[in-house]
Formats: C-alpha cells, structure tokens, sequence
C-alpha cells in the first residue's frame, strides 16, 4: 500500500478535531471511585511453566464492577528485592496468552505483568480467559460498538478501568517498585496504555507503538479497515446516530488522555498502517502532555509497525527510565 496520509510535515502538525467532554475528568474520577470501592484482592498463585529462568504467577484481580479480571505476573528467577515493573495491555481480539509467548522484559531483570482483555482472547495467540459479564444495547459484531448508546454502558470503560486496576494489582506484589513503572502495548493495547498514562499521574514512562483508540472522528470516516470500520457498519444501519456515537466515543478517544499525560513516552507509527493510520497516532503523540516523549516512524510497514525493530528501541529507551 503506498502512502495514503498526511505528509510528514502535516503529521507532525496535525491536531484532532475531536471535542472533549466538559465532563471527561469528573466520569474517570468517579468511574475510578466507584471501582476502587472493590477491594483489589489482587492474588498471585505460582505456575509451574517448566521455565527455569523465570518465575510465574497466575495472577486475578479485581476490575471494574469488582470483576475478576486475569494476568500473568513474570519474574526473573531468584528474585530478591523489588524490581522495574512492565506492565503490558494486548491487541484487539488477543488475551493473555501462555507463560512462554513473553518472555522479553523478565530476561531484562525487570518484572512483567500482561493483562487479559475482557472478553477477547478467542482471536489469535495463546487465548484468554476473562470474561465480560456486563450486556449492551444492540451493537456491531466485535466491540468497538458495545454499551454505545452511552458513556457509563461503553465496552471500553471497563477495560481502561480493568487497565488502572491493573497497575494498582502489579504493583501490589513485593518484588516489583511501583516507583518504576511503565506501561506499554501495540495497536489496542497501545490505545490502552495511552489512557492508562491518562488516568495513572505517577508513570515512569509509557510505549504505546501503533495505538488503535486514538482520534475517532477521524479514523472512522478514513480507513475501510476493521475495527475502526465497525463504527460505520453499526451507523449504516442506526442511521442519523453519529453524533451520538462520536459523543460516547470522545470519553475513550487517546487524544483527551494524551492531553494529560504526565510521564515520557515513546510511540511509534507505521506510515503505511490502514488500520491505525499515522495521522490518528500523531493526533495522540502531539496532544501527549509532557514535553520527554519520542515517535519512531516506519514510513514502508502496515499495521506491523516496527516489530522487532522497535521492541530494539523501547530496549534502549527504557534504560533512561526504569
């Protein structure tokens, strides 16, 4: 696919025309009050993986609604003392996965800790197992539309409040800091880490790499790619909803979290990337709020970004913070 975007001096300029709710900070707070009225009850059961360099933990923590949420909590072997803390959000569709699929940041000597999405897992990789047992009002299959009809009913309310939720749970266990945490993720994981270094002020850092959830208006009216393009397979059939729909979305969209980010953050965009294009990743990257914060840049890759490559750069980066 050749470039379809902006031009790099428009994307590096380019700002979101999504409008932010007068009462975005007042819905987080109180959506985070009301799930912080659960007790944690953050456990950490041992797994025997036959992995001899690190240390498992079966990990279930209380999300939103005081839902049992999941995650794998990784630690090098022997571990003695409380470590740098990685805590990792999945792609659309994915979940947790098995044990041996993350290996990278504990052979680093730091801790990790991956989230399960609620409700996905059944897509590609080792599977999930955490449920979403809140329903909806009548949506498009996959969950870009689900709870639509209302900020409080949204699908993503309960993951970006299982996402806090699972920092405060990472951060509970005795060997890792909580004074050196960073959050990281690709696609929607990235989208979720965006709104998690909205919502949680004492960040070491963030690497959200081809984020998904970023500049709604936008991303649905340009790609014909799914998921953004469940928005407008649910609007062509609830004809003359769109600006109800754009009013949910703008309580979840990265560009209102970015505006408060308050840690150093690495993006990365591919420019070639139909499913999240580089014009709605630079919408979350210029609107990111504190003035240490990078963008690598893949002018010839799709929705792959850099890969490898730039699991390399968020090596280097992270060295400087945690």
């Amino acid at each position: 696919m050749p470039l379809f975007d902006l031009a790099d001096e428009e994307l590096r300029a380019y700002r979101s025309a999504s409008i932010e709710p007068e009462d975005f900070d007042a819905f987080w707070s109180k959506t985070l009050q009301e799930a912080r009225e659960h007790d944690l009850d953050a456990r950490f059961e041992p797994v025997d993986t036959g992995l001899t360099t690190v240390e498992v933990y079966d990990v279930t923590f209380a999300g939103f609604g005081g839902h049992p949420v999941k995650g794998w909590l990784t630690l090098p072997a022997g571990t003695g003392e409380p470590l740098p803390l990685v805590v990792e959000f999945v792609g659309y569709g994915g979940g947790r996965g098995l044990p041996h699929e993350h290996l990278l940041w504990a052979s680093t000597g730091r801790a990790h800790f991956i989230m399960d999405t609620r409700g996905q897992g059944s897509a590609w990789g080792g599977g999930g197992g955490t449920a979403d047992p809140v329903g909806g009002a009548p949506s498009y299959p996959g969950f870009m539309t689900r709870g639509i009809d209302a900020p409080e009913n949204y699908y993503y309310r309960r993951v970006f409040t299982d996402a806090v939720r699972a920092v405060e749970a990472a951060r509970s266990h005795p060997l890792t800091d909580a004074t050196r945490t960073v959050a990281i993720g690709g696609s929607q994981g990235g989208g979720i880490t965006i709104a998690v270094g909205g919502l949680v002020p004492d960040l070491a850092g963030i690497a959200p790499d081809v984020p998904f959830l970023c500049d709604f208006p936008r991303a649905a009216i340009l790609t014909d790619r799914h998921p953004y393009r469940e928005i407008g397979l649910f609007l062509k059939t609830h004809r003359g909803r769109s600006q109800d729909v754009l009013g949910t979305l703008a309580y979840f969209d990265g560009v209102h979290f970015a505006s408060r980010g308050s840690a150093p953050a690495l993006f990365s965009a591919a420019l070639e990337d139909q499913t999240c294009p580089p014009s709605t990743v630079y919408a979350a990257f210029n609107a990111w709020a504190h003035e240490d914060k990078e963008i690598e840049v893949y002018d010839f890759n799709d929705h792959e970004g850099g890969g490898p490559y730039q699991e390399a750069a968020k090596l280097r980066w992270l060295r400087s913070y945690v």
